[in-house]
């Protein structure tokens, strides 16, 4: 594909969609990290910090750490966790947060959620 008939417009749309879906896709992983690290659904309320005194400050950065440790290594590999990203993901569902378990999905489907966005420059769209 030459410069000049590159259809900006279109790359620009491909390339930010790919962006929202992967983003999407860390999204799905935090969360996974958040409950995993936390342990359980009911300790999720507790993970929001409303308070801001240093005593918080620091709770929230320790916990921020773990979850941040724990998203990383669920996102090095998600294949070989796919078991627990499925587990975690359906307690999320069944504990009613629905948001969070639409973001865990992501994370096992990745391209296949969003085919189209793997069909630029002519390429078949694939899943993973």
């Amino acid at each position: 594909m030459s410069a000049e008939s590159v259809d900006v417009a279109r790359v620009d749309a491909v390339l930010d969609a790919r962006n929202t879906a992967a983003a999407v896709r860390l999204a799905g992983i935090i969360a996974d990290a958040q409950l995993d690290t936390a342990g359980s659904p009911r300790k999720l309320p507790m993970d929001l910090f409303p308070d801001f005194d240093p005593v918080m400050v620091q709770a929230v950065w320790e916990r921020a750490l773990v979850v941040g440790v724990r998203a990383g290594q669920l996102m090095r590999a998600p294949r070989f966790y796919r078991d627990k990203l499925h587990r975690l993901q359906g307690e999320l569902a069944d504990a009613a947060y629905a948001s969070m378990a639409r973001s865990s999905n992501a994370v096992l489907t990745g391209p296949t959620a969003f085919p189209e966005l793997h069909a630029v420059d002519d390429e078949e769209a694939r899943g993973h």
